[in-house]
């Protein structure tokens, strides 16, 4: 099933901080991981402080409880009051716990120890000292228990507000420093987002000053880090659209001059059969020479209009268009030659020569092959095509092409000086160059032994069909 409507929309829209600027996300991505590294710190160092002091604190009641239930003065009051000095620990409470739940205190006026199981089994020997916190008037309290003369326990109750106190102090350190280290953070961010990504700003700039100018010059490239890669890459990008808009404005221009020739002779001749008409009119002679002018311009606008629509595909050749026979396309290219070239002779020698392409695109492009041949035959010559493993040679008898323009008669719209005066757009190998590299293969034109112009078209395949 397909999600409904609102949740297509709502996958579409891009995430909230892609919706901020670069420069903002950089600044609150690092906020955020300075303060989740403050926080870290501060809590490891908070709890390593807490356990250090309650490890001290811990240590130093059981050195006291074992030193006053070693004392000899604390035997002789345990059936008395029990005074905090006669144990050097006058910072603690001191109790002293019978095995049947008798407790001794260090004065009367001291509060009653809430005692529990951990005590009562130390007093009674079944454990070695026990270690525990106990609230007392929403007080914490330290409480140790040690053995005492096999049927007693030393208790000692140290107050832990001490400990809390230092604990709460540094945690207000440790809130005061994490909050300048973010604001730091914040402020090295913004430094960080406002000079880093100046290049990128500038690039910004220069890219729009282009899309609103449409000057396509090269951006300035400096250093050689991300940015001044993606600067190099753009010019790369602005040389080909350039170049793409340079063609795009020959050929416009081009097609204008070349469909002006025919639409004027059209029109003087529709001139000439008006003004014939309005006074004695033409002879039949005269009416079918003008009317075949007529419908053999109208025939040239159609070939040149069919020849740009050609030129005008860009569009890549698809992985997989069919499995063609070149030589079965030259056979149905020379077929069309000979109604064009009467009395011209066609030497055919053809192998099988299996590609994978289009058809009509494959015979397009050899037909305008042979009728550049036929052209340039002088009347009753000789056209030789050979097809042999991919190569297709062409040759004609004609006075074949200079040096200096063979580099160029593949050009949109190229005409030598020889081939002015001919019928001829100037498209026709244009068009076998496109669809010969649309088709992986490549195209030259040379000279053969009789002087005449040879033209050679290869393209990839195998002798033999693909199953």
């Amino acid at each position: 099933m397909s999600p409904p409507a609102a949740e297509t929309l709502a996958m579409d829209e891009p995430r909230w901080h892609y919706r901020r600027s670069l420069a903002s996300r950089v600044i609150l991505m690092t906020t955020m991981a300075v303060c989740f590294a403050v926080a870290l710190v501060a809590l490891g160092a908070y709890v390593t402080v807490k356990m250090s002091l309650e490890n001290s604190l811990d240590n130093s009641l059981l050195d006291r409880a074992h030193r006053a239930a070693s004392t000899t003065t604390l035997a002789t009051l345990t059936n008395d009051q029990v005074p905090s000095y006669a144990t050097g620990a006058a910072d603690v409470r001191i109790f002293v716990l019978g095995r049947d739940g008798h407790m001794f205190t260090t004065d009367s006026g001291d509060k009653v120890l809430p005692i529990g199981q951990p005590e009562i089994a130390v007093a009674q020997g079944d454990q070695d000292q026990s270690v525990r916190t106990v609230v007392i008037d929403n007080n914490d309290y330290r409480v140790v228990a040690v053995p005492y003369l096999h049927q007693y326990a030393v208790i000692l109750v140290q107050n832990m507000s001490t400990q809390e106190r230092v604990l709460k102090r540094l945690g207000a350190v440790m809130l005061l420093f994490g909050i300048a280290g973010v604001i730091g953070a914040a402020a090295a961010g913004w430094a960080v987002a406002r000079n880093g990504l100046r290049p990128v700003r500038r690039l910004t700039r220069n890219v729009e000053r282009i899309a609103r100018t449409e000057d396509l010059q090269p951006l300035p490239v400096e250093g050689d880090d991300e940015i001044a890669r993606l600067a190099t890459a753009f010019n790369g990008m602005l040389v080909a659209l350039s170049a793409s808009r340079d063609r795009q404005r020959r050929l416009v221009a081009d097609a204008g001059h070349e469909l002006r020739t025919p639409l004027t002779s059209l029109r003087t001749n529709l001139d000439l059969l008006l003004q014939a008409d309005a006074g004695n009119g033409l002879d039949d002679a005269a009416r079918r020479e003008l009317l075949d002018d007529v419908r053999a311009q109208i025939e040239e606008m159609s070939t040149l209009v069919g020849d740009l629509v050609e030129l005008a595909r860009d569009e890549p050749l698809r992985p997989i268009v069919g499995q063609v026979d070149l030589a079965d396309v030259v056979d149905r290219a020379v077929a069309r030659a000979r109604r064009r070239g009467t009395g011209l002779t066609f030497d055919v020698d053809t192998e099988p020569w299996w590609v994978t392409g289009e058809s009509a695109s494959l015979e397009r492009a050899v037909t305008n092959l042979l009728d550049n041949a036929v052209k340039w035959s002088p009347p009753e010559g000789t056209v030789r095509i050979r097809l042999n493993h991919g190569t297709l040679t062409v040759d004609d008898e004609g006075p074949g092409i200079a040096p200096d323009d063979r580099d160029h008669v593949f050009d949109r719209f190229y005409r030598s000086e020889e081939s002015r005066s001919m019928p001829g757009s100037g498209l026709g190998l244009s068009i076998v160059r496109q669809v010969i590299e649309r088709h992986a293969g490549n195209i030259r034109a040379d000279v053969n032994d009789q002087g005449g112009t040879r033209m050679v078209m290869q393209v990839p395949g195998a002798p033999l069909l693909a199953h």
